[in-house]
């Protein structure tokens, strides 16, 4: 059962670019709820250029679904994290300057240094997810490092979905089914759509969670956001 985390840092963006509250960050996140999503997903930021650390303690307060909050575990972010625990925290290892999230976890290297961060969260009784690549000998490491799910970056299956699907989900399907044997959970997201969000759930095992923003964020400009989000958790139900 793939569970859909709508990520509205877009609309946090869109705020910032004019000031003041418009459009409002809080009504969206409750609107996104009540049109069926599971899940809200926030990447906070050190330069705050759109989710801000204010905005995770607003949202904190009001998320009735699961509350993911992503990102870099510096100190801020991990003080921000545990002074307002979410269901969920997933760990990015995306530098401060950095567009988008670009790349997973090198877990092999920095295995000791994600340990102690891992236990604490867990010991504060916040479900620790990694962002990984596909690398089996990555999902390996993070396996020894406590956390309960991986997050797949799905950007290279999304950029390669249109010429070859089978190619471009194998690698995935095949990382899935590793970690669920390490026992750990499937978490994706990166650039997932509605043109190849139903191939990726249908052909990915034990995939417990997508986290989309981008997409369908813009395409709720079109279509209205209820429209959207029902349209994304069709598209979820006709993968089973």
């Amino acid at each position: 059962m793939t569970k859909l985390s709508v990520n509205i840092n877009k609309i946090a963006t869109l705020r910032n670019a004019r000031g003041g509250a418009v459009p409002d960050l809080i009504e969206a996140a409750r609107n996104c709820e009540r049109f069926g999503a599971e899940g809200i997903t926030v990447h906070p930021r050190p330069d705050e250029r759109h989710i801000r650390y204010n905005d995770v303690k607003e949202l904190a307060k009001v998320v009735s679904s699961e509350f993911n909050i992503e990102g870099y575990p510096s100190e801020d972010f991990i003080n921000l994290v545990l002074a307002n625990p979410p269901a969920q925290v997933t760990l990015v290892p995306d530098p401060p300057g950095v567009l988008t999230s670009n790349a997973g976890w090198n877990a092999i290297e920095q295995l000791e240094f994600l340990k102690p961060i891992v236990a604490t969260f867990k010991n504060a009784g916040i479900r620790v997810s990694v962002f990984m690549d596909c690398d089996k000998d990555q999902i390996r490491a993070i396996a020894k490092s406590g956390a309960d799910r991986i997050e797949l970056y799905t950007e290279a299956y999304a950029r390669n979905y249109r010429s070859n699907p089978e190619a471009a989900v194998a690698p995935y399907r095949e990382a899935a089914k590793l970690a669920h044997n390490l026992g750990l959970g499937i978490n994706a997201g990166h650039d997932l759509d509605r043109e190849n969000l139903r191939y990726f759930v249908r052909e990915v095992p034990h995939l417990l969670e997508v986290s989309i923003g981008h997409a369908l964020i813009s395409e709720a400009l079109y279509l209205g956001l209820e429209n959207t989000i029902q349209g994304y958790l069709r598209e979820i139900e006709m993968a089973r």
